[in-house]
């Protein structure tokens, strides 16, 4: 095996929308994966995710089925089926406290050797790394959604991150991924985060203000910028209620200009969280999209 070789055994840690794509992403890399779930429940609805994203590559020809992918897959409700791994990557909701407790329950069953990354998409990674006895083996893979399309990962190096693993993960992420890393140092937001979330947060306030509809602010950008998609139709994809935590968290962190606009808080309050409830600025029901907001 080569340094860009993805490790022959792999983890998951929380099989959400982020999760289970990263699962994918490392099922198609030619990995073993071991996905751990909170319970049996989660673990039928994070195995249907993975399924469901296989079978869309099959669709697209990337694969040529996707029961040999799934073949490799084994989920688990107990850390302890994550020893053996020679990467883990802890993809639960962006909450501080729970990835700290997530990241600790990891190392107590991983091996010395082995690295522990986080898909944090701005919670820094020296916080996190407070709590682990190994900081140096702590680094920041940051997918992007959807991830078997998606061409990007952000590796976020903390201060304690040591520089042999800085340089294993560019070369799993380039050569056994397929994918463009981007190494950035620990900050809030990172890169992509951090300017995502201005566009996004001045496409609301934009939308809020009737400057434009939805589908227009969005328009501006896919086809004057070359954006692949708009940032209100992107915040419905990565979740209205994970934008509005990233803002409030940058807000802290950064000051106001990161303060979320009043109409992201309400929808958020209404259960609109975008493409996942079906509603957030479009109506994604069967697939249209009307504004709603």
């Amino acid at each position: 095996m080569t340094d860009g070789d993805i490790p022959t055994r792999t983890g998951v840690v929380g099989g959400g929308q982020m999760g289970a794509g990263v699962v994918h992403g490392l099922l198609l890399a030619g990995s073993e994966v071991v996905l751990l779930e909170r319970d049996v429940d989660s673990v039928a609805g994070a195995t249907a995710r993975v399924q469901r994203s296989c079978d869309k590559s099959v669709e697209r020809g990337k694969i040529a089925g996707s029961a040999e992918p799934m073949g490799r897959l084994t989920t688990t409700t107990d850390a302890a089926d994550l020893a053996g791994c020679g990467l883990v990557v802890e993809a639960v909701p962006e909450d501080e406290q729970l990835k700290r407790d997530t990241l600790q329950r990891i190392e107590a069953v991983i091996a010395d050797d082995a690295a522990l990354a986080s898909n944090t998409s701005s919670i820094s990674l020296d916080a996190l790394a407070t709590s682990l006895r190994r900081p140096e083996r702590l680094l920041g893979l940051h997918f992007f959604n959807p991830v078997p399309a998606s061409k990007l990962v952000e590796i976020v190096i903390a201060t304690a991150t040591d520089e042999v693993w800085r340089d294993r993960a560019v070369g799993w992420v380039r050569e056994g991924l397929g994918k463009t890393p981007v190494v950035v140092a620990d900050s809030p937001g990172f890169a992509s985060s951090r300017l995502g979330v201005a566009i996004g947060l001045e496409a609301i306030r934009m939308l809020e203000s009737g400057v434009a509809s939805a589908k227009d602010i969005d328009a501006a950008m896919s086809l004057g910028y070359g954006h692949p998609m708009g940032p209100l139709a992107l915040t419905d994809l990565v979740g209205l209620d994970t934008r509005l935590g990233i803002a409030r968290y940058l807000e802290r962190e950064l000051g106001p200009r990161f303060a979320p606009p009043q109409l992201l808080i309400d929808l958020v309050e209404q259960g609109h969280h975008g493409r996942k409830t079906g509603r957030g600025f479009y109506d994604w029901n069967d697939d249209a999209q009307e504004k709603t907001a």
